[in-house]
């Protein structure tokens, strides 16, 4: 996926005595977005920001060490000390040959480092350029910013793309707002940013501005503009629609006091295991303080300060915790960790109160297990048929506020919440809409300059393409169903590839799958944690079309 950058400039930073003036460069191609005003919690801002640096540079996935080099001289060498050793047996005729091999080999590798010598300064002298000058040129991509009638915040993924980080800043952070244009860019974010973050002091004036001079008009040859082609791969932009479905999902939830992630930082930097299991095991227990066994060491933390308020006993593995270090900053300026637990094996949230700030930390289910890749987030979400109409009357409703519940969307067009709650998700998934997780509404965030198109997302994985299939070529028989507590429970037997696989699901008043089971090898395999197989999907395709077809007769 190539994308376009179109920039007046490079953001650019004015520091003085007095103040700091900060000014991002917007993205051209992009719809009018700018924001301008002064900085009211300097120094909050200054760790919060750092933090979300932190996630930019983050990349833990494992690096082995590039022996090519050595290999290659080890090769060479074996053979001088087999020569070296041969002419121990040999007349002193050999050992004069090999002494003038030698020194041919020497000659010739001598001059071949001549010959290469400019290519090889050249190639150094490029990329000692880039480490200097223009660092941003190891990154994929720049940050992007939304700026909403009440609020403007940043998102951005690392390197490894195992983690995600939203930086969400209400307008009691700034004061002497002069001017904004709601909407989203691409900022041009140097590395250099970092630096003059760090020279943030509560007694200078910080001036934060999304640059709108960029939109104005201009004669030709007043301005200098920075494009850009970005191959932008497409674990990317699914990873960041991944993200947004995941926040939907059902979750275990609990409060944690700032000294609380103190502890398990402490104790991780304290300690390196040699030998897994390598993951955090969160003892949850109705009304009871919040316990946590760190593995190997079966080291137990109780944390009496939160409790857990949910309505039963659970018991939930998550790996990846080294990335629990990006949270380290906020812990002075933090009022407290608001936790969401998807299940084992799946994505942890981290959402840190900063008063008038509030810091999101996404984390996939363990760090090899990026975003993109091996979570179909997607496919638990609520899912039901709806027409482009009634899709585009849901986003232009959102669009009027530009945040809103599904719930009061669905009361404002009088349409049964599901079926908002689904629009929503296929927004979702179309880079449109993103959810908050810390408000708990729906945000217009438009991901790319070139929308998606939603019908292009209809297959978003293999197992929704193979559950199509299935039900259309009328493979799912005996399907049953009783609703129960608010609750619809599937059971189904469906045939494929010579097998009958029994399926059964149970899906929430919210219309969110909660828990299945099937006998196919990906269930047994992965359970939930990759998504669902195509055989739940397809038992829960063939209701919809079943119901459909009976509210027709």
């Amino acid at each position: 996926m190539i994308v376009d950058y179109k920039y007046t400039g490079n953001t650019s930073i004015d520091n003085s005595s007095a103040g700091t003036k900060m000014s991002f460069a917007p993205d051209l191609l992009r719809e009018p977005t700018f924001f301008t005003g002064k900085l009211n919690k300097k120094v909050a801002f200054r760790e919060a920001i750092s933090a979300l640096h932190d996630v930019v540079v983050s990349d833990l996935r494992f690096k082995p060490k590039d022996k090519t080099e050595y290999k290659a001289w080890v090769a060479e060498q074996e053979k001088i000390w087999l020569g070296e050793y041969m002419a121990e047996f040999e007349i002193e005729e050999v050992r004069f040959r090999i002494n003038e091999i030698k020194k041919e080999l020497s000659e010739l590798y001598e001059e071949k480092n001549k010959v290469l010598a400019p290519f090889n300064q050249a190639k150094q002298k490029y990329f000692d350029y880039l480490y200097q000058n223009d660092p941003d040129a190891w990154y994929v991509l720049d940050p992007v910013i939304t700026v909403h009638p009440d609020e403007v915040f940043f998102e951005c993924f690392s390197q490894d793309e195992s983690s995600y980080g939203k930086l969400s800043c209400n307008y009691n952070v700034f004061n002497e707002i002069n001017e904004f244009k709601c909407g989203t860019t691409n900022i041009d974010y140097s590395a250099e940013l970092y630096g003059e973050f760090q020279k943030i002091r509560g007694y200078k004036d910080t001036q934060f501005s999304i640059d709108s001079s960029g939109f104005e008009m201009k004669t030709t040859y007043e301005e200098v503009y920075k494009e850009i082609k970005i191959d932008l791969p497409d674990s990317w932009v699914r990873g960041f629609l991944q993200v947004s479905t995941a926040m939907t999902l059902p979750s275990a939830v609990f409060n944690l006091h700032p000294m609380d992630i103190y502890s398990i930082c402490q104790y991780l930097r304290r300690f390196k295991e040699k030998e897994g299991p390598r993951a955090l095991r969160f003892l949850l227990e109705p009304d009871k303080p919040v316990r946590l066994v760190i593995e190997p060491w079966g080291k137990i933390l109780t944390f009496y300060r939160s409790v857990y308020h949910g309505d039963s006993k659970k018991d939930i593995r998550v790996w990846g915790r080294r990335r629990l270090f990006i949270l380290e900053r906020l812990i002075p300026i933090a009022k407290s960790f608001k936790v969401f637990l998807l299940g084992s094996g799946m994505p942890s949230f981290y959402v840190a109160d900063l008063g008038d700030m509030s810091f999101t930390l996404g984390l996939s289910g363990w760090t090899a297990n990026d975003w993109s890749r091996l979570g179909n987030f997607d496919l638990m979400a609520p899912r039901n048929e709806v027409d482009i109409l009634t899709k585009k009357r849901v986003f232009n409703k959102l669009k009027e506020s530009w945040f809103d519940t599904s719930q009061h969307l669905a009361e404002k067009l009088n349409l049964h919440s599901s079926v908002v709650q689904s629009v929503l998700t296929s927004y979702t998934q179309a880079g449109n809409v993103i959810y908050d997780l810390n408000s708990g509404v729906y945000r217009i965030r438009e991901l790319s300059n070139k929308p998606l198109d939603i019908e292009d997302l209809r297959f978003t994985s293999e197992q929704e393409k193979l559950a199509e299939e299935l039900v259309s070529e009328g493979r799912v028989k005996n399907l049953k169903f009783k609703i129960q507590d608010k609750k619809l429970f599937l059971t189904a037997e469906v045939y494929d590839k010579n097998s009958v696989f029994h399926t059964s699901s149970v899906i929430d008043n919210d219309q969110r799958l909660i828990d299945a089971q099937c006998d196919c090898d990906h269930f047994k395999r992965n359970r939930l944690r990759k998504g669902p197989c195509e055989h739940i999907l397809a038992i829960r395709l063939q209701y919809q079309k079943n119901k459909i077809y009976a509210n027709k007769m």
